[in-house]
């Protein structure tokens, strides 16, 4: 018996041990506005213009390209890697949500979704220039995201992995904290508009078998709440933009384009202008009673 506890036991607690050193993964994917627009020294340099806004605007949203070396991790039980990589189509989804919030302003004629492929890594503003052409857009909305999953393993878990099976043991702690921001931007003068973050915290548990599937779960399920908590920002960050606008018209000159008179969803856009025809008029009444 004491040659079987030797034989069998010792081997197999040593291999528990092992295992437990090099149970805990972190899993890191992100995409950057600043490593898109701003790739070198010379880009960080840019100084923007003031922005001429002719309003109704033509609006393009897009996700900027995912940054380089992100990382993965490998699940011994199932001998597969795992990426928390986002698909087209959640992409897709997530960017109608945003989009959602720009169609319900009179001052947006068009809005476009714009395909990732589109936007070439560290393309710049050279790269927005050529999807401005593209899409006849005049501000486009840059989604980035940075999202880390942490994944431990205790060292009780994996004990009772070699007597139970790994199926009926929960051992995995796996936490899953998701930033996404939203950065808008005049293309013709390089000048950001305004900018949304949002962000989420998932805390989950699961088997070792199963880790892979439960770690995709997580990560949709963090994005979904980063980006309704972004959209939520986005709200209030546009009315925000509109009422900053009529306190300060220095940071932007508004222009209607032909045959356009509308006044924005809260009428900001043409109480600013009927402010300086207001202003004009009185000027020159004062002039012809004098």
């Amino acid at each position: 018996m004491r040659s079987l506890f030797k034989v069998i036991i010792i081997p197999l607690s040593i291999v528990t041990l092992c295992l437990s050193g090099c149970a805990t993964q972190t899993v890191h994917k992100k995409s950057s506005v600043m490593e898109y627009l701003y790739p070198t020294s010379e880009d960080t340099k840019i100084v923007p213009s003031i922005p001429h806004l002719q309003l109704p605007l033509k609006v393009g949203i897009a996700f900027v390209p995912e940054s380089k070396g992100q990382s993965h991790s490998f699940n011994f039980w199932t001998g597969k890697s795992y990426s928390n990589n986002i698909s087209e189509a959640q992409k897709s989804d997530l960017l109608e949500k945003v989009a959602d919030n720009f169609r319900t302003l009179e001052f947006v004629e068009q809005l476009e979704v714009i395909p990732s492929e589109y936007l070439t890594p560290e393309g710049s503003f050279t790269n927005l220039n050529q999807i401005k052409t593209m899409y006849g857009i005049d501000v486009i909305a840059l989604v980035s995201y940075d999202q880390v999953q942490f994944t431990d393993e205790n060292a009780l878990s994996l004990s009772y992995w070699t007597i139970v099976g790994a199926y009926l043991i929960s051992g995995s702690k796996n936490d899953t904290n998701t930033l996404m921001d939203t950065v808008v931007y005049d293309i013709s003068s390089k000048k950001m508009l305004f900018r949304a973050p949002g962000s989420s915290s998932v805390k989950g548990k699961s088997t070792p078998i199963n880790l892979n599937e439960e770690l995709r779960t997580d990560s949709l399920t963090g994005f979904e709440i980063a980006a309704q908590n972004m959209v939520e920002n986005l709200k209030l960050q546009l009315d925000k933009f509109q009422a900053s606008l009529k306190d300060n018209p220095e940071q932007a000159k508004i222009s209607h384009k032909a045959g356009y008179t509308g006044a924005g969803s809260t009428g900001y856009f043409e109480l600013f202008v009927l402010f300086f025809i207001f202003i004009g008029l009185r000027r020159k009444i004062s002039i012809n009673k004098q």
